[in-house]
């Protein structure tokens, strides 16, 4: 059985931006298939708006509010919302000046930064 604490995850700044605590996946852990990672956003930040061609993700939103733009498409999101973005999706959330993000994003197959593309 393999059980990770959010409070032992090193964060790292991910090739979007966002800051991460990866609590499984394929650098940190057996998961083999899929990754599960905390993402904060500062008050006002957003991701730099990207895509994956590999990996489908869902975002959960834990705290804050923000605003997701999935292919031209922008919606507002809050606690509770989750968000599907399928592969090769271009995408980009933002925090709201009003204070920091955080969400839990799930990847599969897991993250890894060469599968990040750039406009």
């Amino acid at each position: 059985m393999e059980i990770r604490s959010l409070e032992a995850a090193r964060p790292f700044t991910t090739a979007d931006g966002s800051t991460i605590r990866e609590l499984l996946g394929r650098a940190t852990g057996d998961a083999a298939h899929q990754s599960l990672a905390e993402a904060t956003l500062a008050p006002g930040q957003a991701t730099e708006r990207h895509l994956h061609r590999a990996a489908e993700e869902i975002y959960f939103v834990l705290k804050g509010s923000g605003d997701m733009e999935i292919d031209g498409e922008r919606r507002p999101v809050g606690p509770g919302d989750a968000v599907l973005i399928p592969p090769g999706a271009w995408h980009q959330i933002r925090a709201t000046p009003a204070g920091e993000l955080s969400f839990l994003c799930c990847c599969a197959p897991p993250y890894r930064h060469g599968d990040t593309f750039f406009v």
